[in-house]
């Protein structure tokens, strides 16, 4: 992804927030289980979340007694959040970019960021973050990958509709095996702040409505950036397909890694 695109396609989730929040899967408990060890997260731990969009991540965190300062771009996004977390007055949500947020002068305990950390500047998430944490504070970031499994003929189908309305698509595209993505530490083993990354995955399922598939599209960033005629040629495409050959309905798999690195530095 170039720079350009990075900080154009970032920008897009806040045009529909309300979608976004209504759209995206949650994140499995045990994913939280596995941060709580790893990052000794838990009560009284000071957090700060970087991407909270519209708190996904951020409410089972504030749930497990965390206080919590959540950094957001957007301002249709950061206001949701805020919403959603109005039973936690632990739980703040900043809109700013990241890279330009002060940093307090008090020390958090852990930095956390849920499907939003490649969206910061390479050159700045890493020692930033770390600059964030007490010695020993704990960075855990979460990727989320859309891997093989769920209606696996669906997703094979689906490719055709991509190369039709998305020239950017490569040819012959299929979801990765789970096990065939690499862990991915290049950044934190190439950072002097950090010691070695430790590493925890879950695969889960997601049934989805033909409508509810189509909403969840319409909150990635790079079908939202798409032509308005090549997105609704796209979106028809995939609406026939699994209206006419699935009943309506599919099942889609999610990978999501949790990648904890403790601040040496």
């Amino acid at each position: 992804m170039s720079e350009d695109d990075r900080v154009t396609l970032r920008q897009i989730f806040d045009e529909d927030a309300e979608l976004y929040d209504r759209a995206r899967p949650a994140y499995p408990p045990e994913l939280f289980d596995a941060l709580a060890e790893l990052a000794g997260i838990g009560p009284g731990r000071r957090v700060l979340e970087i991407g909270c969009g519209t708190g996904q991540a951020t409410l089972p965190l504030a749930e497990r007694g965390c206080e919590i300062v959540a950094v957001e771009l957007g301002p249709a996004m950061a206001r949701v959040a805020r919403r959603n977390l109005a039973a936690f007055p632990s739980a703040e949500v900043v809109t700013a970019a990241f890279e330009d947020w002060p940093l307090p002068e008090r020390p958090f305990d852990a930095v956390v960021s849920a499907t939003a950390f490649h969206w910061i500047d390479p050159a700045v998430r890493v020692a930033k973050s770390a600059a964030a944490l007490r010695p020993g504070g704990a960075l855990a970031t979460i990727a989320t990958h859309h891997v093989a499994g769920g209606t696996a003929d669906f997703f094979a189908a689906v490719q055709d509709c991509y190369e039709r309305f998305d020239p950017a698509t490569p040819p012959g595209l299929r979801p990765s095996a789970a096990a065939d993505i690499p862990h991915d530490g290049a950044e934190i083993d190439a950072s002097d702040r950090f010691g070695p990354a430790a590493f925890h995955r879950c695969e889960w399922d997601v049934p989805y409505t033909t409508a509810q598939y189509v909403d969840v599209l319409n909150t990635y960033s790079g079908h939202r950036a798409l032509p308005p005629d090549d997105r609704a040629g796209l979106l028809d495409c995939v609406t026939a397909l699994i209206d006419g050959r699935h009943g309506g309905h599919i099942v889609k798999r999610y990978m999501a890694e949790l990648r904890v690195a403790r601040r040496v530095a």
